[in-house]
Formats: structure tokens, C-alpha cells, sequence
């Protein structure tokens, strides 16, 4: 199984992030505009459409705010037979440090799912590094 990580630091405060990231039906508003077009809240999960093209299935495992860590799985794809994934939030002083891990099967999807993780966090910093 591949595991991805990526971090940024944001210029922003964790809670502000937070509430941008626990915000599941909103990723092209509030998260990453731009990198997601459309998000459509289904029971228990939300239907992510990328700029892309790419549409997933994406089942909300977790809303930890305590954490401060959203944990969902995209299920029904046809190219990948696993898909786990953890966003978190982390205060840094005044600014808020995100991880953000994901488990894939195969393994040969991974570099895909790590390029579209770098331009997530890219729309995200961009998006949040304004507020």
C-alpha cells in the first residue's frame, strides 16, 4: 500500500482553518476553489467533482474537532481498490501547519493521487493564506 504525505504552513489561524476544512460540503468555496468545482453532500458522504473532470464518491469517516481532522475514503472507483485519507490542522503560533495523508491501493495510482495532492494544497494555501 503507498502512503502520501504532504504538509504546508498557512498564514492563518488553525480555527479559521478548521472551519474552512470541517466544512465538507464546501471544498470549492471555502477549501480549494479552483481544484474542486463542485461538491454535492450525499448521507454520510459528498460527491467531489475536480477541475479535472475527475468525480469521486467520498464517504466522511471522521470529524474530529477536538483533533481538528477530517478523515474520508473514496469508494466505487474503478482505478483504485483503497483510498483512506486524513486532513489535519495543527496550530503553529499564528499560523496553522496542515497534514495531509493518504493510503492507496494499487500503488501505481499513487503518483496521480500525489500530483492532485500537491495542486490541493496549493488551491488551499492560496485560498486560505488570504483570510
Amino acid at each position: 500500500m503507498a502512503t502520501i504525505h504532504k504538509e504546508i504552513t498557512i498564514g492563518a489561524g488553525a480555527d479559521a482553518v478548521w472551519a474552512a476544512i470541517r466544512d465538507v460540503g464546501a471544498l470549492h468555496e471555502r477549501l480549494v476553489p479552483g481544484f474542486v468545482v463542485d461538491t454535492r453532500l450525499e448521507p454520510g458522504a459528498r460527491v467531489v467533482t475536480f477541475a479535472n473532470g475527475l468525480v469521486a464518491r467520498e464517504l466522511i469517516v471522521t470529524i474530529d474537532d477536538a483533533a481538528r481532522r477530517l478523515v474520508w475514503s473514496v469508494v466505487g472507483s474503478p482505478r483504485m481498490t483503497h483510498h483512506n485519507a486524513a486532513l489535519q490542522a495543527f496550530a503553529d503560533g499564528e499560523r496553522t501547519r496542515v497534514a495531509w495523508t493518504a493510503d492507496v491501493l494499487p500503488d501505481e495510482v499513487a503518483p496521480q493521487i500525489a500530483g492532485m495532492m500537491d495542486q490541493g494544497m496549493a488551491a488551499m494555501k492560496r485560498t486560505l493564506d488570504r483570510r
